[in-house]
């Protein structure tokens, strides 16, 4: 009877260890970089599959000017807060796969605020809207390694953009693209 007993809890506390659900981690933080910029992040765990991303970059932008004839590359910081609902964690550890780093798929509402302010220099006749974006996106995250990612995203949303005085704009809103490859290191 005791040998039963025994065999009874080992069992049960061996279930209840494995019973446990996956989860995001508490904080992690990185550099990443794209054909299009470069970003810092920090990822705060909310439940056990979401995580807030909060980002700081900057995005780069294509410019061309019809009445000049000139085109050029301008930085513009972007500033990002993305709630991410990593929906596949227990799939992927029921698999043996990696879950570090927040490595899953996810799906999330990328919030983008771009200030009219411009790193480098630009020609004076020239002059960056400042705008805002929200745009649902379906992406993936990896690990390469103990502290390289990768991750890409697809994602069609609403941008709109805050009209300044002087300056004519046939929509101040419309449909935004996140479209995004980047390679990262995590800290």
């Amino acid at each position: 009877m005791k040998k039963l007993s025994l065999l009874l809890i080992f069992s049960l506390s061996i279930a209840t260890v494995t019973a446990q659900d996956a989860s995001v981690e508490k904080s992690t933080y990185g550099i990443q970089a794209g054909l299009l910029g470069l970003w810092g992040h920090n990822e705060s765990k909310l439940s056990n599959a979401i995580a807030l991303r909060s980002e700081l970059g900057l995005d780069v932008g294509i410019y061309s000017n019809s009445f000049v004839g000139s085109r050029g590359f301008i930085l513009v910081p972007a500033l990002t807060l993305e709630p991410r609902w990593y929906y596949n964690l227990n799939k992927r550890v029921s698999k043996s796969r990696r879950i570090d780093g927040n490595s899953g798929n996810f799906i999330a509402i990328k919030t983008t605020y771009h200030p009219d302010i411009i790193v480098n220099s630009v020609e004076d006749n020239l002059n960056f809207i400042s705008d805002i974006s929200i745009i649902p996106t379906w992406g993936i995250r990896r690990n390469v390694g103990k502290h390289f990612t990768y991750e890409t995203g697809i994602g069609l949303g609403y941008i709109h953009y805050f009209k300044e005085k002087n300056v004519y704009l046939k929509d101040n809103s419309g449909l935004a693209l996140n479209l995004h490859l980047r390679l990262g290191y995590r800290f």
